[in-house]
C-alpha cells in the first residue's frame, strides 16, 4: 500500500502523533495489572424507541440493528417498540428493517453509561398506493406481469387520467422504441431525485453526480432489505522506539485488511464473523466467529472460535519460529459461556475456553471460568469469581481482543531467551469478590482478589542480540512462581454529558520465586528480577469523549504504576551502585481519534478515519496475572492509521 492515499494517511498519522508525544513523554512504561484495568470498564447502556410508518401508525415486527464498538439487533412488538440492551459506551448507527418499507437512513445514537438513549424512527413504505411505475426494458427473461396490470401505451393506460404521470420522463420512458427486451417497473423512489434539469434532462453537473452516486446506491441497496451490519478497515500500522525512527518510511510499510460482518439470527441472538489479513516478512491471518443470544433470558450464551496462521518469510536464525520447521505458526481455540439467570436477583455465569498452539511442547490449554452475581437491591451487586487462565507465550500475537474490537494480525516474530529451550506456558488461578453501586450515571466499586501464577511471563524488547531487529522482535522467558493478593477501587461516571470517564487505585502485595532462568535475567534483563516481596501501587485513568460538532471521537487510557520493568533505569541504578532498583513511577498509554468523514458517506454506510498511538503490550484480562503488562521490558510504540467503513 504505498499509493498515495497511503501517503497521505502516513502523513496524518505522523502529523497527530508528533502533537500527541508532549503530552505522553514524562512516562512511557508498562500498564498496570489486572485489578485497574476492568475497574476502568464503562458500565453498560440501552437504547429504546418505536418504529412507525409514514402516517404514525407502529410497525410490528421490524428488525431494528445498531451498530457501533459492537452490534446488537432487535425486533419490534405489536405496538413498535424495542430495546436493544447491554451497548458499550459510545455513539451507534441505528437503522430499521421491514418487509415492503424502505430502509431507514442511519441515525447516530450517543449511548452513556447506565442510561437508556432513545431513538424514534419513520419508514416510508416502497411502494405506497396508487404510486406511479414507470415501464423500462430489461435483459430478464420468463418475467411474468403483476395481476391487473396494463401497458404503458395501451388505450386503458392512456384513458386513466388519475394515474397519468405528464412528466418529462415519464412520457420519454413511454414512448421509447422497444427491442426485444421485456418491460420491467422502475419505482418511483428510483426516479424521485432525478429531476431533470435541461432539455435532455441532464447537466454536466447533474451527470457527474449519477455516475457517482448511482453505483453506490446500487451497491449498498444489497442490504437494505437484510438486517446485516458490519465494518472494513483497510489500515496501515508500524511501530517506533525514538521520534527519529517515526519519520521513516519502514514504519509505515505494514497492511492490514479487516473485516466484520454480523446478522441476527431470529429474534433471540446474533452472530458476527471476523477476518484479517497482512502481509510481509511476516504473512499472517485470522478469522474468528462468534455467536451470542439475547438478554433478557434464562440461559444467555455466548459462544466463539478462531483460528490464525503466521508464515515467518525473511530475517535471521535468531528471530526464526520455534517449533515449526516450515517457518510457520498454528493457533486455534474455542469457547463457550452461558450466562444461568437463577433468579431475577442472582445469576451464575460459567464456561471455558480450549486453545492448541503448535508451536508448544504441552499444545492443549484449557482455561475454565465460573462467576456469581447477586443483586439484593436494586443497583447494587456483589459478585465473586474462580478462574483457572492458560496462556501461551505470543498468545496476543494469534487470538482476538476479547472486547471484540480491531484485531491486529501478528506482525512481529518471537523467541526463547534461553537458547534451545522450549516455551512454556504461564497458568494462573484467581480468586475475586466484587462490590459495584450504580449511583445515577456514576458507578463505585471496591474489589479483593488472590492469586497464584506458574511460569510467569517475561517479555524483552530490543535486546543487542545478532540478527535481532531493535523493533519488532522480541524474546519471552519465565521470571517463577508469583503469589498475589490485592484491593482495589474505583470510579466510572459520565461527565459534563460529553466526557465519560474513570478512575481506579489498586494496592497489591506480591512475591516472585525465581526460575532457572535466573542467570539470564541477571544478564538481559535485571529490572524483571523480584528477589523480594513488593508493594505495588497502580493508578488506571481513562477518558472518552464525543465532539458532534466535528463528528469526533475520542479515547485516551493512561496507567501508572511503581513496578514496572525499565532496562534504562536499571542502567543507570547499576552505575549508581544499586543495582536491581527500580524507578518511583512509570507509564503507558493508548490514544484513539476517530473521525467521521460525512462528505464520504453513501445510503447507509458510513465513513471514519482512524489514528491510534499506544505503548500497551497485551490487550487486558479482568483475571490476568498482576505482572502480565508489568514484566514487558521496553516496548516499542505502535502507531495505526487507515480508514472505517461501517455499514
Amino acid at each position: 500500500m504505498r499509493s498515495k492515499a497511503g501517503t497521505t494517511a502516513s502523513a496524518t498519522i505522523v502529523g497527530l502523533t508528533l502533537l500527541c508525544l508532549p503530552a505522553v513523554a514524562a512516562g512511557q512504561v508498562a500498564s498496570q495489572a489486572q485489578p485497574v484495568m476492568r475497574l476502568a470498564a464503562l458500565a453498560p447502556g440501552s437504547i429504546q424507541g418505536q418504529v412507525r410508518d409514514e402516517q404514525g401508525l407502529p410497525i410490528a415486527g421490524a428488525m431494528v440493528s445498531a451498530l457501533g464498538s459492537m452490534s446488537r439487533f432487535a425486533v419490534t412488538d405489536r405496538s413498535g417498540r424495542f430495546e436493544l440492551r447491554t451497548l458499550s459506551p459510545g455513539s451507534y448507527l441505528v437503522r430499521a428493517h421491514s418487509t415492503g418499507f424502505v430502509t431507514s437512513r442511519g441515525q447516530l445514537v450517543d449511548v452513556r453509561p447506565s442510561t437508556r438513549a432513545s431513538s424514534s424512527i419513520a419508514l416510508r413504505r416502497a411502494a405506497a398506493p396508487g404510486a406511479a411505475s414507470y415501464p423500462v426494458t430489461t435483459a430478464g427473461l420468463g418475467a411474468v406481469p403483476s395481476a391487473g396490470a396494463q401497458p404503458a401505451d395501451s388505450p386503458a393506460a392512456a384513458d386513466t387520467d388519475g394515474a397519468d404521470d405528464h412528466s418529462e420522463i415519464a412520457w420519454r420512458l413511454r414512448h421509447a422504441r422497444r427491442g426485444i427486451l421485456k418491460d420491467a417497473t422502475v419505482p418511483t423512489e428510483l426516479l424521485a431525485e432525478d429531476t431533470p434539469h435541461d432539455a435532455l434532462g441532464l447537466t454536466p453537473a447533474s451527470a457527474f453526480a449519477r455516475a457517482v452516486e448511482s453505483p453506490a446506491r446500487f451497491a449498498t441497496s444489497f442490504f437494505e432489505g437484510t438486517p446485516f451490519s458490519g465494518q472494513v478497515n483497510l489500515l496501515t500500522t508500524g511501530a517506533f522506539d525514538a521520534p527519529q525512527q517515526l519519520l521513516t518510511a519502514e514504519n509505515f510499510s505494514h497492511s492490514i485488511a479487516y473485516l466484520a460482518l454480523g446478522a441476527p439470527v431470529g429474534e433471540h441472538a446474533d452472530w458476527t464473523v471476523r477476518a484479517a489479513l497482512t502481509q510481509g516478512d511476516i504473512a499472517s491471518w485470522i478469522v474468528a466467529g462468534e455467536y451470542t443470544t439475547r438478554a433478557p433470558a434464562r440461559h444467555v450464551y455466548d459462544l466463539g472460535w478462531s483460528y490464525s496462521a503466521q508464515r515467518y518469510d525473511g530475517g535471521s536464525f535468531a528471530t526464526a519460529p520455534q517449533g515449526a520447521a516450515d517457518g510457520s505458526r498454528n493457533a486455534g481455540a474455542l469457547y463457550a459461556f452461558d450466562t444461568f439467570a437463577v433468579s431475577p436477583a442472582i445469576s451464575l455465569t460459567y464456561g471455558g475456553s480450549y486453545a492448541r498452539y503448535d508451536y508448544l511442547d504441552g499444545r492443549n490449554l484449557l482455561s475454565p471460568r465460573a462467576s456469581l452475581t447477586v443483586e439484593p437491591v436494586d443497583r447494587f451487586r456483589v459478585s465473586a469469581t474462580f478462574s483457572r487462565r492458560a496462556v501461551a507465550p505470543g498468545a496476543e500475537e494469534f487470538m482476538p481482543r476479547l472486547d471484540r474490537g480491531i484485531w491486529l494480525p501478528p506482525q512481529r516474530t518471537f523467541s526463547s531467551l534461553v537458547p534451545g529451550q522450549p516455551l512454556a506456558a504461564e497458568h494462573s488461578n484467581h480468586m475475586e469478590v466484587e462490590v459495584e453501586r450504580d449511583l445515577a450515571s456514576t458507578t463505585v466499586s471496591v474489589r479483593a482478589f488472590r492469586q497464584h501464577v506458574a511460569n510467569q511471563l517475561v517479555t524483552l524488547f530490543g535486546l543487542d542480540l545478532p540478527g535481532a531487529p531493535a523493533v519488532g522482535n522480541y524474546f519471552l522467558g519465565n521470571a517463577g512462581d508469583v503469589n498475589a493478593s490485592g484491593i482495589s477501587a474505583g470510579l466510572r461516571a459520565a461527565i459534563a454529558g460529553r466526557i465519560r470517564g474513570s478512575v481506579a487505585y489498586s494496592l497489591a502485595r506480591a512475591h516472585v520465586s525465581p526460575t532457572d532462568d535466573l542467570a539470564y535475567m541477571l544478564l538481559y534483563a535485571p529490572s524483571a528480577i523480584r528477589s523480594e516481596p513488593e508493594r505495588i501501587h497502580d493508578v488506571a485513568t481513562s477518558f472518552e469523549t464525543d465532539v458532534p460538532e466535528t463528528s469526533t471521537h475520542v479515547v485516551v487510557l493512561y496507567r501508572v504504576s511503581n513496578a514496572f520493568a525499565n532496562p534504562a533505569a536499571t542502567a543507570s541504578a547499576t552505575r549508581a551502585g544499586q543495582a536491581g532498583k527500580r524507578p518511583a513511577l512509570d507509564s503507558r498509554f493508548d490514544v484513539q481519534v476517530r473521525q467521521s468523514l460525512p462528505f464520504m458517506d453513501f445510503s447507509n454506510a458510513k465513513w471514519e478515519m482512524l489514528v491510534a498511538v499506544r505503548n500497551f503490550f497485551r490487550d487486558t484480562a479482568f483475571d490476568q496475572s498482576v505482572y502480565d503488562e508489568l514484566l514487558v521490558v521496553h516496548p516499542p510504540k505502535r502507531i495505526v492509521g487507515g480508514l472505517t467503513l461501517k455499514f
